[in-house]
């Protein structure tokens, strides 16, 4: 039995903090005690002294990417050392599993995985998760990209009937193994070339069985309004509970429409539909460079681009058609590269290298030289969005933190890659810039924990109360910072002195114990 004494109690219902003790025996909280003004209650069990500091729910990170890395470092240190106990993953149409046909990992994930990628159902998925141990607890979507490779493969075209009954029946099996929703990522390979109807039926097949439905949009900047509107009627045509990830208006010229598009959302929500969003505290997208090529150049994923990459002819054209474009180079920063030439570029901004001298004479003929040589790999942060837009944002109480980050180690194999910072500081820059819009702590916590909780149907989590399940976070207010940047991202955030999943406590006084409680959770 452990208690958490001497704190000041934010439960995650949004009601005032009080002083007050938590106990907790195996995986439950047994108890949560209100001091009053007479003598403390004496336990007869280890006590963690949290004067001065918080005692919350664990922070849910409703958006992530972490499904092959908590094989690799099941500590989940940039998760853990902010607060975050349950992760939401299998997002932006792209998940650890199912895996047939021509589906494949994206080529960090099969990297980095090696001879440990032995699955192809979401069962032996889960069974690798579970010899694995992650200290988090994670929530798994299974991703329409993946679907739709193992079916139809990477082709550019629209699926056939018998295609998307197959996906459907794919995605129910999946379903019935432990997924919880259904995710699409509609800027990507292959999703890109899904039509409507198709999404539609896959969403029908997933509030079929009770689940849920996340997507990246088919457009966050030009067409934005369309993407949202596409949302709308989906979720009227088939009932199904929506989030729409990270929710943003990219590019200058899409700032001015945000509040068309809150309204819309707001309307949408008004007339009854089960429809919410995330979005992480930075204006930067993170994502792969190979986004910035040609639709054609793109078709076939990885592979494919490299091919054309490495013909001088179709280089030569990318390349031109790259700079015809009319990107805003002092918009885009090299993230993080594998070949050893390219780690230099890492943190830095194209247009400041191609300043620099760097030998390629255009930005289209350095994005072809480091995708080549990053065999399409090369990781990017683009500065599109805006500070304005990103309060009026937080500004939503229907919106909650969800960092669209894996989580990342500063050693081992993860060590060397270059993230974006909101992998190890979403939590507390969603804190500091909710509070500073006058929302208060407890409020913001509720934000983090139970609306989350309570949108995703986690049952026994996000609230401290008798019964529920022993994810608390331990931490001091007055130090609760993000110290990730763009050029450093590999900093932990500071603040948390102790994080405990399902009543292990993974995260102490600036350690990782090694004991790992986190589960795969179920509908």
């Amino acid at each position: 039995m452990i208690v958490i004494v001497n704190g000041t109690v934010i439960d995650g219902s949004g009601g005032p903090a009080f002083a007050g003790d938590v106990a907790v025996d195996g995986d439950r909280i047994t108890d949560v005690v209100r001091r009053g003004g007479g003598p403390p209650p004496r336990y007869d069990a280890e006590t963690v002294d949290a004067a001065g500091c918080a005692v919350t729910p664990g922070f849910i990170d409703a958006h992530t990417h972490s499904d092959a890395y908590l094989l690799i470092e099941p500590d989940a240190p940039s998760k853990t050392s902010q607060g975050v106990t349950t992760e939401i993953n299998g997002q932006c149409g792209g998940s650890a599993a199912p895996r047939y046909g021509e589906a494949r990992l994206s080529s960090d994930w099969a990297a980095l995985l090696g001879d440990r990628l032995i699955w192809r159902s979401l069962a032996e998925y889960r069974g690798a998760l579970a010899a694995a141990k992650p200290a988090v607890n994670t929530v798994q979507f299974v991703g329409h990209n993946t679907l739709r490779a193992s079916v139809v493969g990477y082709a550019g075209r629209a699926a056939t009937a018998d295609e998307i009954r197959r996906m459907c029946e794919l995605l129910g099996r999946s379903l019935d193994e432990g997924g919880w929703g259904l995710s699409t990522g509609l800027i990507y390979q292959p999703g890109k070339y899904a039509t409507r109807e198709e999404v539609e039926a896959l969403a029908s097949a997933a509030a079929a069985h009770g689940a849920f439905y996340a997507t990246h949009m088919r457009s966050e900047g030009d067409g934005i309004e369309a993407a949202i509107d596409e949302v709308i009627d989906l979720v009227k045509a088939t009932g199904v509970r929506a989030e729409i990830s990270h929710l943003k208006t990219s590019g200058r010229s899409n700032w001015g429409k945000i509040d068309a598009v809150l309204e819309k959302i707001e309307g949408a929500v008004a007339a009854g539909l089960l429809l919410g969003s995330d979005r992480y505290p930075y204006c930067a997208a993170g994502t792969d460079l190979d986004i910035v090529l040609p639709d054609w150049a793109q078709e076939g994923g990885a592979p494919a681009e490299l091919a054309r990459l490495e013909d001088s002819a179709q280089c030569a054209r990318i390349a031109e058609e790259i700079d015809a474009s009319g990107r805003d180079w002092k918009t885009v920063m090299i993230g993080g590269t594998w070949s050893g030439e390219n780690r230099r570029y890492s943190g830095r901004l194209v247009s400041e290298i191609l300043a620099g001298g760097d030998g390629a004479a255009t930005p289209g003929e350095f994005v072809c030289g480091v995708l080549r040589s990053d065999g399409c790999r090369t990781g990017a942060f683009f500065f599109g969005m805006s500070e304005e837009n990103l309060s009026k944002i937080y500004s939503r109480p229907w919106v909650v933190p969800g960092s669209d980050a894996s989580l990342r180690a500063p050693w081992g194999p993860l060590g060397s890659d270059h993230p974006h910072p909101r992998a190890y500081a979403t939590m507390p820059e969603f804190y500091r810039r909710v509070r500073s819009l006058g929302f208060s702590r407890e409020e913001t916590v509720r934000r983090m924990t139970s609306t989350v909780a309570d949108r995703f149907g986690l049952i026994g989590r996000g609230r401290l109360k008798k019964g529920a399940f022993a994810d608390i976070v331990v931490w001091n207010e007055s130090e609760f910072r993000g110290n990730a940047t763009y050029s450093s991202p590999h900093l932990f955030s500071g603040g948390v002195k102790l994080t405990m999943v399902n009543g292990a406590v993974c995260y102490r006084d600036g350690a990782f114990t090694g004991v790992r409680g986190g589960r795969f959770l179920e509908r």
